[in-house]
């Protein structure tokens, strides 16, 4: 992910040029995989030639007991595994002094899918994001206080090139190893149907359940850091097009793709293993609980496999249907559906306001109050509402405000206590201005 995109036409031109093929034996494989183990044993970072002879010789004995072990044949050997570019010569002298040889990155790689199995759980998925989201954390702080090209290239392009490639890398491996799971449940659930039909009910149950737990919460893990991770590479990408980085901005965007190819990977197995897990419950429930001693199934093999000789078909004898001949009645064209229009617009009545409820006097009555200077407007008004009939005090209240508020100044203030004027009526009292009339 470190490079531009290349031309695949180019790319598969050139391997089609160069007649490109591995051709690995049992006995290539395992020495491939004895110097590697070697390797790991001791430490050594390449292997002299009489080494790589001793562990031949160790491996065709147990590969192949019978046959005796010869230089001439290892020497063949090893030139099969340099031509396919598994092992490489290290030591820069050709053929003048004995040859010193490591393996090469195309056979490490086969030897640890075959010796290495990776398990993707949820302990060491969770790991292995955690570690991306503190390394873009501590990334996403160097690009806010990058200030040069060079600043860039060293604290953001190359942690995102090595460290979080690496950890998305690690994912992805293991993501394989998962594939491999998935394979081995499969092999063993069609392993247990052929060994005991009736009595792998249960351990083919078991072995779906743990897979689409394991499954499920992968899938968990992966929407919820995968979100958090694709932020942090947008404000990374973000701060990159701000300060005109196209390389960092360009690599941002490379690491992006990668997580998006993991998250779309988990969603694509979950819907996979549900089809899988839905037909083998489907199939234990449809065929195997209805057969438990495979008398059906066994039947309808046999007469399968004897179709040759006993040819089989169904026939169907096609039932007449009786035709009734209806007349054709022609409907007419209904007509739109509508409305009579008329006038919306109504005449105005008018109609005579009644102002007899609160009697004529109440103006004078607000003002004769007011001579004695009140304090507030509950005084006011409980002064007036007892000369007033009680069926109109609610109204009347009303008016009393308003008129107060005409006569005199009222003093605004935040906090207005209820205060009773009446039996029935309580009203918001108002301190007044002394002498404001």
């Amino acid at each position: 992910m470190t490079e531009s995109p290349r031309d695949p036409h180019r790319l598969l031109s050139g391997l089609h040029r160069d007649r490109v093929s591995l051709e690995l034996t049992t006995l290539d494989l395992c020495l491939l995989a004895a110097l590697h183990l070697r390797a790991e044993q001791d430490g050594l970072p390449s292997f002299d030639e009489e080494l790589v002879f001793d562990v031949f010789d160790q491996v065709s004995s147990l590969v192949e007991p019978g046959g005796e072990p010869s230089k001439k044949r290892a020497t063949h050997t090893i030139q099969r595994l340099r031509s396919q570019r598994m092992l490489a010569r290290v030591d820069a002298t050709g053929i003048v002094t004995a040859g010193e040889y490591s393996l090469t990155s195309l056979g490490t790689v086969i030897v640890k899918s075959f010796l290495e199995e990776e398990e993707l759980t949820r302990e060491s998925l969770s790991l292995l994001t955690g570690a991306v989201i503190a390394s873009l954390a501590r990334i996403r702080t160097a690009a806010e206080r990058a200030g040069g090209e060079a600043a860039w290239r060293s604290e953001v392009v190359a942690p995102l090139r090595v460290t979080v490639s690496d950890l998305v890398g690690g994912i992805e491996r293991r993501q394989r190893g998962l594939d491999g799971q998935q394979e081995e449940v499969q092999r063993r659930v069609g392993e247990l149907l052929q060994a005991d039909w009736f009595g792998a009910v249960e351990s083919c149950q078991s072995l779906l359940e743990a897979m689409a737990t394991t499954l499920q919460e992968l899938n968990e893990v992966l929407l919820r850091d995968g979100s958090h991770i694709q932020a942090l590479l947008q404000e990374i990408q973000q701060k990159a097009a701000a300060a005109e980085a196209a390389e960092a901005e360009e690599t941002a965007q490379r690491v992006g793709e990668q997580v998006d190819r993991i998250a779309a990977w988990g969603a694509s197995r979950q819907e996979a293993w549900s089809g899988y897990y839905q037909y083998v419950h489907r199939f234990l429930r449809d065929v195997v609980r209805l057969d438990p001693d495979r008398a059906l199934s066994q039947r309808l093999l046999e007469q399968i496999r004897g179709f040759p000789s006993r040819p089989f078909a169904f026939a169907v004898a096609a039932e007449s249907r009786i035709r009734l001949l209806r007349t054709v009645s022609a409907k007419g064209e209904r007509p739109p559906v509508g409305r009579p229009s008329y006038d919306r617009e109504r005449e105005l009545a008018i109609v005579a306001s009644d102002d007899t409820n609160t009697g004529p006097n109440l103006e004078e009555l607000v003002e004769e109050a007011l001579r004695e200077e009140p304090s507030g407007l509950a005084l006011v008004t409980e002064r007036v509402l007892t000369r007033v009939d009680e069926s109109e005090h609610y109204r009347s209240a009303g008016r009393i405000a308003a008129l107060v508020a005409k006569l005199t100044t009222p003093r605004s203030e935040r906090e207005r206590p209820w205060v009773a004027v009446s039996g029935e009526v309580e009203i918001e009292d108002w301190k007044l201005e002394s002498g404001s009339r």
